[in-house]
């Protein structure tokens, strides 16, 4: 039988990151929960033999049930019935599964009934599930938004949501509109306070919202009268068990078929506040979005697994002139890229989720606790680097899922443009990766003070002060003459001094900031595991050269006035 973790042990390569035991350590608070529930773990040891079987379960659930059932599910689709969405059916299979294994709630606290996992974990279930069905993975990982009730709704919401949650019904975030998709400053939702109801009332319509018909809904509305910007908004709790919510629409998209995307109707729906007032868009907007942005790394990495898969096991039996082709210079370079950007996507990936552990396990000790100095200076450095390393995962690993689902197509040839091939369903996936949760465009912007302010080259210039194996620092070394030209290339813009020149070759210092550090810890990782890594640091590191020497001879080579050329033509011009 299949299992989607023990047959990839590059996953279980993370369970051993650097930070792994400092997480396990914040997260079980000393692992005092071992004397109130049997399932606690008593050490740290303990606790990653609990990961280990978890995933397994995990593994063995996506393998052999949910992809089996993926291309039913493409087929078939949600559909609506009177106002509700309807999952395929192989779908409401695939959740009776994932309850019946106990997948859901996985990072909150056993009090709610969760698993209480870090992060990480919670992001290598993730890649593991969207690998045998990225739409599901959708469904599934939207468990997340109980992060955000967690840390900013009060106790009696986190006691009457969160169990559910744990116990299998879903969740979704309604924030787009008609006309509010990354604006959201203009979401105009109506949130009105009712005496006689004794609650808020939520009146308007919400647009591509995934997972549209969840149970538990958190809802950015505008609740002060008179305001058009992010400070009139508010975050709001939504129970479909209060009616009011109807789906009027169910997209019918390229990909992620089993994702139901719908369009709201909200008519006098009786909702809770989440949180203050006024701080929807301008805090809890932001952490939704940074953990759903993580989430979207995940599923880029299991999309990016599932293509490499095909594209591999077709050359390998495809013959042509005698032999397979496989052995052919251009199918074999386009597999090894293909692999190399795997691994680094994945490095990247469960580097930047350890730092999101972190900070966020210090952040929920905080709430019970003054944190001592050396804590709130821990949390403060992890917190930012989060913050720097989200967009770098989620806007790079979005990309590597389209390019490497676009190269299994290529590798499959003709066959690759046929519907029975799985490769075109990966394809008309991965494609909506780079768009949702925030454009690879709206990444950069996140990432640019970063790179402008020198986080990243502090950041490169420490990953570059680690040792790393004799065979490998030849490869070290032609990364460090990179960071010279990245160094040099961001100066270069800087010196420009003119804000359109930045915007416009943002795109280029992001990309390379992104090759330089991937680069980086794939030498870390390869050095550890040379069996596993090696030959993708020796490709990526190839790889990042072509990049950042050809993205820094445009950068060197560019002036102010070439912008005319680019700027788009306005109608009447």
């Amino acid at each position: 039988m299949a299992n989607y973790y023990t047959d990839r042990p590059e996953i279980a390569f993370y369970l051993n990151h650097p930070l792994m035991r400092r997480i396990v350590e914040l997260k079980e608070r000393g692992f005092s929960d071992k004397d109130t529930y049997e399932d606690a773990p008593v050490d740290y040891e303990d606790a990653i033999e609990n990961y280990r079987r978890l995933l397994e379960i995990v593994g063995d659930v996506a393998g052999n049930i949910i992809e089996p059932n993926s291309e039913s599910v493409d087929l078939e689709g949600p559909h609506l019935e009177n106002g509700r969405m309807k999952y395929a059916s192989k779908t409401v299979e695939n959740m009776e599964a994932a309850t019946k294994a106990g997948l859901w709630g996985m990072t909150m606290p056993r009090r709610y009934g969760g698993l209480n996992v870090p992060e990480t974990i919670f992001s290598m279930a993730s890649e593991i599930i969207s690998a045998a069905d990225a739409g599901f993975q959708n469904i599934w990982s939207l468990q997340s938004c109980c992060e955000t009730l967690y840390e900013f709704g009060n106790e009696d919401q986190r006691k009457r949501f969160i169990p559910r949650v744990c116990s299998g019904e879903t969740m979704s975030m309604d924030l787009t509109e008609p006309d509010a998709g990354s604006d959201l400053q203009r979401v105009m939702l109506k949130a009105t306070w009712s005496e006689q109801d004794g609650c808020w009332l939520l009146n308007g319509v919400k647009r591509f919202i995934t997972n549209g018909d969840s149970d538990i809904h958190l809802v950015l509305a505008r609740s002060e009268e008179g305001t058009t910007d992010g400070r009139g908004l508010s975050m709001f709790i939504y129970d479909k068990r209060q009616g009011g919510v109807n789906v009027r629409h169910i997209e019918h998209k390229l990909g992620i078929h089993g994702s139901p995307t719908c369009e709201l109707t909200f008519k006098n729906a009786r909702a809770e506040l989440c949180g203050e007032r006024r701080l929807g868009l301008i805090k809890y907007v932001m952490a939704l979005m940074n953990g759903a942005r993580l989430g979207i790394a995940a599923q880029s990495v299991g999309v990016c697994q599932e293509a490499l898969v095909e594209a591999t096991k077709y050359a390998a039996e495809r013959a042509q002139f005698g032999q397979t082709i496989n052995h052919f210079p251009g199918v074999y370079d386009m597999l090894s890229r293909m692999k190399a950007k795997l691994d680094a996507g994945r490095s990247l990936l469960y580097h930047t989720s350890a730092h999101v552990d972190i900070y966020k396990a210090l952040e929920d000790i905080q709430r019970e606790r003054p944190l001592t100095a050396e804590e709130r200076a821990e949390m403060k450095k992890f917190s930012r680097l989060a913050d720097a390393f989200t967009p770098l995962a989620k806007g790079s690993n979005s990309e590597y899922a389209n390019q490497n689902a676009y190269d299994s197509i290529s590798v499959h040839g003709g066959s690759g443009f046929i519907m029975e091939y799985k490769s075109q369903r990966l394809m008309r996936d991965a494609r909506i990766f780079s768009i949702y949760e925030g454009t690879t465009q709206l990444q950069v912007v996140a990432a640019i003070r970063y790179i402008t302010n020198g986080t990243y080259l502090g950041i490169i210039r420490e990953l570059l002060g680690e040792a790393v194996s004799a065979e490998l620092e030849p490869l070290r070394q032609r990364v460090a003459a990179l960071a010279d030209i990245y160094e040099k290339s961001i100066q270069t813009v800087k010196d420009a001094a003119d804000q359109e020149v930045l915007d416009f070759l943002a795109r280029r210092l992001y990309d390379m900031t992104g090759v330089i550090v991937m680069s980086l810890l794939l030498l870390r990782d390869a050095s550890v595991a040379p069996e596993m890594f090696l030959r993708s640091a020796q490709v990526y590191t190839r790889m990042a050269e072509e990049e950042v020497m050809g993205k820094s001879a445009y950068i060197a080579s560019f002036k102010p006035e070439d912008l005319k050329a680019f700027r788009a033509v306005q109608p009447g011009e």
